[in-house]
């Protein structure tokens, strides 16, 4: 991939960069801003080089038009802080606003377009209609950047499109992404653990099919634990099971056997009568009342995962073990972070709920070997997929 430096010299030349800022809002308040926080060496790098520098991001799922409650006013604000400099924010996505906010740049100078997403264009299956965003983009620079990794997976006009039209370059944030995941799907180094939870087997069926020819061991936990159980015969009372996947994960299973390698799940499960209940109990895995559902892995699971992390090389992690959010929920979890902080490996966390998890329970960042900021995007680069976003900037 081209980098930065491969676009030359970039004093008084309108940069466009595409970036990851769908970071979760309490009304206008910025919950977690560790997707500004990651898009600032790139950003920076650029306005040091004098650049004329344009930002296009998206932030929730407006429909394809404008709507006030996904505006990118609070994003604008935090940058600015961040950056130490004012942040224009232009009121619309290519129209008369963010041609004239683009126009009246000076060399290191930034500017915001509003979220990508208000023009319906963006997410278009119609390759014209994205074609047209692009060209209104790229009539506004004279190179990209892509920078949000969040979005590399996706075939849209910001990441896809725009990158046919312009001389493109990989931001550092890509860079460090991909090179850091690629390091766990190419060439781990052995033992190389991964350590799969979230809600659904079905969102993960890809992953577990690629990795069960890549890992030496599968750690799994959260509420798709409960679909593993079922398939070697436990009962899992009210817990979360998709039973359309049941004959599925069988099939997984052998295939594990087979090949050699370890699928390690929970052995005991902190139970309750129902999501948010504070009446609940640690209970071993065949032991799970019928009128319970389980929202955490327990204590002698926790230290079981622990001890495969610490003897792993490489470790990927990608989704919590229970329903973190809420501490007494939250145990599971913070085991499995602590373990990867304690580790002499190469641990890397594969982004969305597992960062948010991280920064949460309050882990410090620099514990960690590499946190993505993509949880799709680092998904689908552990499966083994082709990700549009990257391979049009790998000409």
């Amino acid at each position: 991939m081209k980098t930065i430096d491969d676009l030359g010299d970039l004093r008084g030349k309108r940069v466009l960069v595409r970036s990851d800022f769908n970071v979760p809002l309490d009304g206008t308040t910025i919950t977690d801003d560790g997707r500004i926080r990651a898009a600032l060496p790139t950003l920076k790098r650029l306005l040091d080089a004098g650049a004329r520098v344009i930002v296009t991001a998206h932030l929730g799922r407006p429909k394809g038009e404008p709507d006030a409650k996904y505006s990118l006013a609070p994003v604008a604000a935090r940058l600015g802080e961040l950056l130490g400099q004012d942040v224009a924010l232009a009121d619309d996505v290519v129209g008369e606003s963010a041609k004239a906010t683009v126009a009246a740049l000076q060399d290191g100078q930034i500017a915001l377009l509003e979220n990508i997403r208000f023009d319906a264009r963006e997410t278009s299956k119609d390759e014209a209609e994205r074609g047209a965003l692009a060209d209104e983009l790229a009539a506004l620079a004279d190179a990209f950047v892509s920078d949000g990794f969040g979005v590399v997976h996706r075939k849209q006009a910001s990441v896809y499109d725009v990158a046919l039209r312009l001389p493109h370059a990989a931001g550092l944030l890509v860079l460090t992404e991909v090179e850091a995941l690629r390091k766990a799907v190419e060439d781990p180094e052995r033992p190389y653990v991964v350590v799969l939870g979230g809600a659904k087997v079905s969102d993960k069926l890809g992953v577990i099919g690629n990795l069960i020819t890549k890992a030496d061991k599968l750690l799994i936990g959260g509420g798709m634990m409960f679909t593993f159980l079922k398939a070697q015969g436990h009962e899992v009372g009210s817990s979360l099971l998709e039973q359309d996947q049941v004959e599925t994960v069988k099939g997984y299973l052998a295939q594990a056997e087979e090949a050699g390698v370890e699928i390690v799940l929970p052995v005991d499960t902190l139970v309750a009568p129902e999501f948010g209940s504070d009446d609940f109990e640690v209970v071993a895995v065949d032991a799970i009342p019928a009128d319970k559902m389980g929202l955490d892995i327990g204590p002698k699971s926790g230290q079981l995962f622990r001890e495969a992390i610490l003897g792993a090389k490489t470790i990927a992690w990608n989704g919590p073990m229970g329903v973190f959010e809420r501490p007494a929920y939250a145990e599971g979890t913070k085991a499995v972070a602590q373990a990867l902080v304690d580790t002499e490996g190469f641990s890397i966390v594969g982004g969305g709920d597992s960062a948010a998890a991280v920064r949460l329970l309050g882990f410090d960042e620099a514990g960690f070997g590499h946190i993505s900021t993509g949880g799709g995007a680092s998904l689908e680069l552990l499966e083994g997929k082709t990700l549009p976003g990257i391979a049009v900037l790998e000409d």
